[in-house]
């Protein structure tokens, strides 16, 4: 496992896809942001769920994603609703 398995949230499979879409460095992930992130793993795995949203945005901002605010978990369901 590499430098994005250090973060919260990112286990192996998540980060075996943030790798395939070209993300390999927790600044990338920063820099890209969750929503961009999460679209790229989306367009290699249609199965990319919520709580993987979810998990990204609290690996960006380095808390678990039970950690989230109410109103981040919020405007990040209606983003993946706009997708599903």
């Amino acid at each position: 496992m590499g430098e994005l398995a250090t973060l919260p949230n990112i286990g192996k499979d998540t980060e075996e896809k943030l790798n395939k879409v070209g993300i390999t460095t927790a600044e990338q992930l920063r820099e890209l942001g969750s929503k961009k992130a999460w679209l790229m793993i989306r367009s290699i795995d249609e199965t990319a769920c919520l709580h993987r949203l979810y998990g990204l945005e609290g690996a960006v901002l380095g808390v678990k994603k039970s950690a989230l605010p109410p109103e981040t978990k919020k405007e990040l369901k209606e983003f993946f609703s706009s997708f599903s």
